[in-house]
């Protein structure tokens, strides 16, 4: 007997000993300086989003150093960056054969940092062992136009992952030259060994210590293995700049003390007056070089900064400034659009005033004059006071507010703020903003709602002409419009004379006291100023006496009346215009100074009207139409309600029909005081019906409309069937949903193929909105058929079949029939329990029984049964039929109960039963079916050969198809064999048979210049979802139009360069041509191609160079 066999080997695994270690040096420009710093030190420097001290002080990110700079005129250069430098980034494998070569053109750099590596480093024996092996690199530089051996470096150990290692070139030659990574190992051609190599990137340096003045700066060092392959980003989160705050501005508490002389100090501070006030007038960044200091309104800001700093609900519980403002101006734009965006975030614009830039603020501020019809100028037709409203799809009363959110890594996060009342009303009307600098969730709300009420409460623009010695006021002052066209109610005019003494004023024109509230009347005092006094009483219409006259009050000055019962109608004046003729012409907004309190306070107030025209007329709605028969014609009943009850309000009403020429025609119009209306004798036709309330005065409120046709329904745009268990719910869908309409349904148990016998060959259901035909006569796995018409009271539309069935679930079936049988009188007396008090107990027992039920009804049932308790269980076998009334009709039913239901022939002594029923299965030797439904098949055999499953999946081990196949999608895992096919959509192969090829023109280059070099590039992305082989070729068509210089082509296919010098110079001949042909192959589904075209020379020299880009997939037709 012989020996066989050996000692048994465990493959080794040597240790991983390469890992890169690489540290990233960065400096970053924070920030014009100087800046106050950072908000919480380390906490406040976050490496990959990740703080690199937590609050509690412990080290997140190890091996960090920042140091920072403030951005002062005098700083210090960084300690420990001593250098700058650019990074170029590379990623190209470096091959044997193929050396990566690259130019150097900065003229001001003193070294070049080289970084390279391996892919993985690892070399496996016959053993399978896997152990450190080493690779070889040159780094050669050009020199005086011949390569340089500068650096020789030998990678050895073992790494299974990317290992990458720089190294420091000093003693540059002249620029340019050329640098190219060079593999003196020869590449791998087995797996066995894993030794590619690659070069990452070079940087070119500058030695220098950089004091970066006026510039606020930070350096981080990090070392990079922390982080893996992820880019390593950096935030910082630092209080900004240092700006001119007033001298009396406490920043951080946010006061002001005693009077401001209008000087300055520096501090901190995120006040968005005083941020505005340094982007104006820094001579640096800002605007300071072409506005100086005194050209902008300090004092306007000075007002507008306390209003920012006072204390609102923060929305949570708290108070917050009412503005602050916190944003980085990263890029440059055009410096009307950052004055605007400042603006914004204070509620206010900026004015020139004809000496200086100014700010109008919308706050609450006092009135500065009156203007009625006796000091402005009257037209000659018209009235003084011209009015605008702003359009509805302006008035928006849903706003999403973009703002920076901190507890969302100061990203951008979005307030929803809607007006649910004005939704309710008008619809939803959506706009989206921008709140500038905002990072307070309360400031971004108070936003979104001050736009909401501005463009819902403030509707109005008036304009009026005034002479020079009216013009009292400039843009932005608010101002007081007493206009007794408006009101309905003498307001205002002039004074025509005063008696101190009895304090009693004589006016130009009768006024009305009411009978209870206090009235005001407005007049100028000698200052020229507006003072409102209390009206005591009035004589004649024209004799006023009031509580007090305020000094300077004089003949022929100007009064306005404030009536309780009367809103104060006030503008804020936003244009002022010389005329032609030496009047000025105003232009003002409406302003209600109670939008502070509601949007900052959340207020809320009922405003009077400005007029005694009477209320202003209620809103229509729910506006509906009820359509009627009447002898060949139709009448229509329409009702309708308002959200609140007026006083002398009416209704008035226009119904339009569509002409054939798509045109209105007025049918009727009518008025009532009731809140329905019935139009009569009306024939079919598409209807608009229009309502609007009138009040006492004859104002009209908005109208509300609704359409309407008197018209035969269209037909159901789709039958909805819903399956259950021996029924089948019908529920038509209309393409529109009219509330008069309803369906008839009608059901049959064949197909009707003309549609026209409907009514003669199904049986009608009924007439309802959903209808379920339930029967036990409706049997699982057939097809029934519903037609179903739509029908009003003009008429009926055309039938829609629909073609449904009974529900398939077999299991709900037998539950179903569980309850029909245990409620019906056989099966309880079937399954109904004798009391057998003994154990081994039995009885026989034989049943019969006749009997007329409530609703005289014969009903009878016999059977037989026994009866046994066996060691405490109990046993039954029986078997009964009988007649019963259901209220689904007459039932025949014949029951067993029984373990075990079994048939057999005993033919020729055959024991062996044909059919077995036991437990919940029944087993059958051979079955001979006429139609057979079931959610579930499943053959023999383990695993089985055949199963189809309810949600359609067919699993067979072998099916020979001879009729058509239809499939959505599928996969093949072995070979296809096809005479012949077509493709609508994408072919996607690993390997084929014959050849692709795609190509493309890329943008050509001119140069006319003794020196110069232009490129052109282009990008191939392969839209295959793996790696595939391809063959870049690109096709360089030079041509030379002129010239004596030297002309080079370079072609760079993702790192991999060809350089060629092209048309050499040859007097006499003025034009050349050559083509530069360079192929690469590559399996990386992006591609980077680019052409460079160089001229060099003491002459000027025109060439140019068209590239052809070819990709190309062989199908292996090459055998060598």
């Amino acid at each position: 007997m012989g020996k066989g066999g050996g000692k048994g080997h465990t493959p080794r695994e040597a240790p991983d000993n390469l890992k890169s270690t690489q540290l990233l040096s960065v400096i970053d420009a924070i920030s014009e300086g100087p800046i106050e710093g950072p908000v919480n030190g380390l906490q406040s420097v976050l490496v990959n989003q990740t703080p690199v001290v937590d609050r509690d002080g412990n080290t997140n990110i190890h091996g960090v150093k920042v140091v920072y700079r403030v951005g002062e005129q005098e700083q210090t250069p960084l300690e420990g960056f001593e250098s700058s430098g650019a990074e170029t980034v590379l990623g190209v494998q470096v091959k044997h054969d193929n050396p990566v070569t690259r130019t150097i053109t900065a003229a001001n750099i003193d070294r070049l940092r080289f970084t390279f590596g391996v892919q993985s480093l690892v070399e496996a024996n016959s053993k399978g062992d896997r152990n450190p092996t080493s690779v070889r690199l040159q780094i050669h530089l050009e020199r005086y136009g011949q390569w340089v051996v500068e650096k020789e470096i030998t990678i050895t150990g073992k790494t299974t992952t990317q290992y990458l290692a720089s190294v420091i070139v000093d003693n540059l030659p002249p620029r340019p030259f050329g640098i190219r990574m060079v593999r003196v190992t020869a590449d791998s051609t087995t797996d066995q060994l894993q030794n590619n190599t690659v070069w990452s990137s070079y940087t070119e340096i500058i030695d220098v210590r950089q004091r970066y003045p006026n510039t606020a700066v930070i350096g981080l060092q990090v070392e990079s293995e922390q982080f893996g392959s992820q880019q390593v980003t950096r935030n910082y989160h630092f209080f900004g700049r240092i700006i001119h705050v007033p001298s009396n501005y406490d920043p951080v508490a946010r006061t002001y003390s005693g009077i401001w002389d209008g000087t300055f100090k520096p501090a901190y501070s995120n006040n968005p007056a005083w941020c505005l006030w340094d982007v104006l007038t820094h001579p640096r960044y800002g605007m300071g070089q072409r506005i100086g200091a005194a050209d902008v309104d300090r004092w306007a800001l000075y007002a507008i900064g306390q209003y920012c700093d006072q204390m609102v609900p923060d929305g949570f519980g708290g108070t917050e400034p009412r503005m602050t403002f916190n944003a980085y101006l990263a890029q440059q734009r055009k410096a009307w659009d950052v004055l605007t965006d400042f603006c914004s975030a204070m509620r206010c614009m900026p004015v020139w005033n004809g000496q200086r830039l100014t700010f109008v603020q919308d706050r609450p501020s006092d009135t500065v004059w009156t203007y009625t019809r006796s000091n402005v100028v009257m037209p000659d037709e018209g009235t003084p006071f011209r009015y605008s409203f702003s359009a509805r799809k302006d008035r928006h009363n849903a706003v999403e507010v973009n703002w920076t959110d901190p507890d969302n890594g100061w990203q951008t996060s979005t307030e929803l703020v809607e007006d649910t009342v004005a939704i309710s009303h008008y619809g939803r009307n959506l706009v989206k903003m921008d709140a500038f600098g905002c990072t307070s969730r309360g400031q971004a709300h108070r936003a979104g709602l001050w736009l909401i009420k501005t463009e819902l409460l403030e509707t109005q623009t008036v304009d009026f002409s005034v002479g020079a010695e009216g013009l009292r006021h400039v843009p932005g002052d608010v101002i007081e419009v007493c206009d007794e066209d408006y009101a309905g109610i003498s307001l205002g005019g002039r004074i025509l004379s005063v008696d101190r003494d009895r304090r009693i004023l004589t006016l130009d024109r009768e006024i009305t006291l009411p009978s209870s509230g206090t009235t005001l009347i407005s007049l100028v005092d000698g200052e020229g100023s507006p003072v409102s006094v209390d009206v005591q009483s009035v004589t004649d219409g024209v004799q006023v006496q009031v509580s007090r006259i305020p000094d300077g009050v004089a003949e022929y000055s100007v009064w306005g009346l404030k009536l309780p019962s009367l809103r104060q109608r006030l503008f804020r004046c936003v244009a002022v215009r010389e005329n032609d003729d030496g009047t000025y012409a105003i232009t003002a907004v409406q302003h209600v100074p109670e939008k502070e309190s509601i949007v900052d306070n959340g207020a809320s107030f009922d405003p009077q009207p400005g007029t005694i025209h009477g209320t202003v007329p209620p809103a229509i709605q729910h506006l509906t139409t009820e359509i009627l028969a009447e002898e060949g014609q139709y009448q229509v009943l329409a009702r309708w309600d308002t959200p609140r009850v007026v006083k002398g309000v009416s209704f008035s009403l226009r119904l339009n029909v569509a002409a054939e020429d798509g045109s209105d025609r007025l049918v009727s119009s009518a008025g009532t005081p009731d809140t329905q209306y019935r139009f009569r004798g009306l024939t079919p036709g598409r209807y608009t019906l229009s309502v609007r309330a009138v009040n006492s005065q004859g104002q009209q409120g908005d109208p509300a409309s609704t359409q309407f046709s008197i018209s035969a329904p269209a037909a159901p745009s789709f039958i909805e069937l819903t399956p259950g268990y021996f029924q089948i719910t019908a529920t038509p869908r209309q393409a529109v949903y009219d509330p008069t309409v309803q369906y008839e349904f009608w059901f049959s148990d064949a197909q009707i193929t003309d549609i026209h016998q409907v009514e003669n060959a199904a049986r009608y259901l009924g007439t309802a909105l959903y209808w379920i035909a339930a029967s036990v006569n409706i049997r699982p796995g057939r097809d029934y058929y519903f037609y179903i018409r739509a029908v009003n009271q003009v008429g009926k539309s055309a039938f829609v079949e629909a073609t449904g069935q009974a529900s398939n679930d077999a299991a709900g079936y037998l539950d179903f029939f569980k309850g029909q049988i245990t409620e019906s009188h056989l099966g309880k007396e079937l399954l109904e329990k004798v009391d057998l008090t003994e154990d081994n107990a039995s009885k026989l027992q034989q049943f019969s029984k006749e009997w007329q039920d409530a609703n005289d009804k014969w009903n009878a049932m016999w059977g037989v049964k026994i009866e046994q308790t066996k060691d405490g269980k109990y046993y039954v076998a029986g078997l009964g039929l009988s007649m019963e009334d259901t209220p689904d009709g007459k039932i025949s039913q014949f029951l067993v109960a029984a373990d075990r239901i079994a048939y057999i022939n005993p033919a020729n002594g055959n024991e062996t039963p044909g059919f077995v029923m036991q437990g919940d299965q029944i087993i059958m030797n051979e079955a001979f079916l006429k139609y057979l439904s079931a959610p579930t098949i499943t053959s023999g055999g383990n695993p089985p050969a055949f199963s189809l499953t309810p949600d359609g999946k067919l699993t067979a081990k072998n099916a020979d198809i001879s009729g058509h196949i239809n499939a959505v999608s599928g996969s093949f895992t072995g070979e296809i064999n096809a005479t012949s096919g077509k493709f609508s959509g994408v072919i996607e192969a690993r390997e084929f048979v014959g050849d692709i090829c795609g190509s493309k023109v890329m943008q050509g280059v001119s140069i006319r210049a003794t020196n110069d070099e232009r490129s052109t590039s282009t990008r191939y992305t392969d839209s295959a979802t793996y790696q595939i082989g391809k063959t870049i070729t690109v096709m360089a068509n030079c041509e030379r139009n002129g010239g004596s210089g030297a002309i080079t082509v370079t072609i760079n296919i993702n790192g991999q360069v060809k350089t060629a010098e092209v048309m050499p110079y040859t007097a006499g001949i003025p034009a050349m041509y050559q083509t530069v042909v360079f192929s690469v192959y590559t399996t990386s589904p992006v591609v980077d191609i680019s052409v460079s075209l160089r001229v060099r020379g003491q002459y000027t020299t025109s060439a140019s160079v068209w590239p052809l880009v070819m990709v190309s997939r062989s199908g292996s037709n090459f055998t060598n």
